[in-house]
């Protein structure tokens, strides 16, 4: 069901994907939430791989990483529709996980769950949280990303497990 990879070898279609946007899932109090996600990094900190994913402080995702896990799943065939439908719908206000007809599936170290349809998946532990410093933002950028100062915070996850779900 689980097929480990070497993150490295996949490193380039990570990053290629993210660009497109991937899905970062979370679970809390047994409830399961996704969100699509464009901004992020991965890469070696502090000896160790780091998924990093920048999550506004108004999400309902923000809240649910309170829990210090989370996946990252990354599509291996074209899934527009499910990243668009996660992008803009609240998961406070909808399962959009049930809405597409995705399937999860257990997570093999972490407590939050993989999505089939979105095979390559990482799970990632929190081992470090940044808010960003609105003085240190160039002010063309506060202004044309953050008008209401509605800022990121960045989620450092090591990751834990990597794996495509067959």
């Amino acid at each position: 069901m689980y097929k480990e990879i070497d993150v490295y070898e996949y490193m380039n279609v990570i990053v290629s994907e993210l660009k497109k946007g991937v899905l970062l899932t979370t679970q809390k109090d047994g409830k399961v939430n996704t969100m699509s996600i464009a901004w992020g990094a991965i890469g070696i900190e502090w000896n160790k791989l780091i998924f990093t994913a920048l999550v506004r402080q108004s999400r309902h995702t923000f809240g649910m990483l309170s829990t210090g896990e989370f996946t990252v799943n990354i599509p291996m065939e074209n899934r527009k529709k499910e990243i668009a439908y996660c992008g803009t719908k609240s998961g406070r206000d909808t399962d959009k996980i049930a809405d597409m007809g995705m399937t999860t599936v257990e997570g093999r170290v972490v407590d939050v769950p993989a999505i089939k349809e979105f095979a390559l998946t990482l799970e990632c532990k929190v081992i470090y949280e940044q808010i960003q410093d609105v003085d240190a933002i160039p002010p063309k950028i506060l202004e044309s990303m953050y008008p209401e100062r509605d800022l990121h915070s960045m989620f450092y996850g090591e990751v834990v497990a990597a794996y495509i779900v067959e």
